[in-house]
């Protein structure tokens, strides 16, 4: 029977100690691993939902930037004239680009500027009309026209004959609006276009 001596004993132990050192750090590396691996997972998955927000956002700004630049500008209401179709500070959109290609017609919804200030008011009645309310009717060219939109009782008053080139406006809340039995009629050149749709706020989205 061989005899070990001490010195083998110590180096074998040495070598146990070793490799045993060697296979915990093996774990505890792997462990980093799985954690870093995990970490820059939900790294990643944050960075991917920011900037799919941040993408959807710079579309929505591109969107509204070119509209605004080429077809259409936001515009709010200021007072209770329109009630109760508009209401003070509704924002809406203002189409610039349809009466270039359209008639302006009877009952649009539209912007005017007056008095370095705009208005939004009602188309009643057109160029080389007469116009005229009894019994809180309307009356074109001695014809009877209903009005399918909610408006407050119109005060009466006699006939007129409307300019060529002009338009006669009303606001449809019609015993708090400053317009055209006011202001008198209103230019074509000054129609700065029409506007119908509610953008906010959002419980009044829609066309009115």
């Amino acid at each position: 029977m061989d005899i070990v001596s001490k010195k083998e004993v110590k180096d074998s132990l040495k070598k146990i100690r070793k490799q045993h050192n060697s296979f915990l750090f093996s774990i505890e590396r792997n462990k980093r691993i799985i954690y870093n691996k995990s970490e820059i997972g939900d790294k990643m998955e944050k960075a991917k939902k920011f900037f799919k927000e941040l993408w959807i956002y710079i579309v929505i700004i591109l969107i509204v930037v070119i509209v605004k630049l080429y077809i259409v500008a936001p515009i709010r209401v200021n007072g209770p004239s329109m009630e109760d179709t508009l209401h003070d500070k509704d924002i809406m959109i203002l189409d610039e680009i349809s009466y270039r290609f359209n008639d302006i017609k009877r009952f649009d919804i539209v912007v005017i500027h007056y008095n370095n200030e705009y208005l939004i008011k009602r188309i009643i009645g057109l160029p080389g009309e007469k116009i005229k309310y009894e019994n809180n009717k309307l009356y074109i060219n001695g014809k009877y026209i209903k009005e399918n939109f909610t408006h407050k009782e119109t005060e009466d008053f006699k006939e007129i004959k409307i300019p060529e080139d002009k338009y006669f406006v009303l606001g449809d809340n019609r015993t708090n609006s400053t317009d055209s039995r006011i202001i008198g009629f209103i230019d074509k050149d000054n129609i700065k276009g029409k506007t119908n749709l509610i953008l906010y706020p959002f419980n009044r989205f829609g066309k009115k």
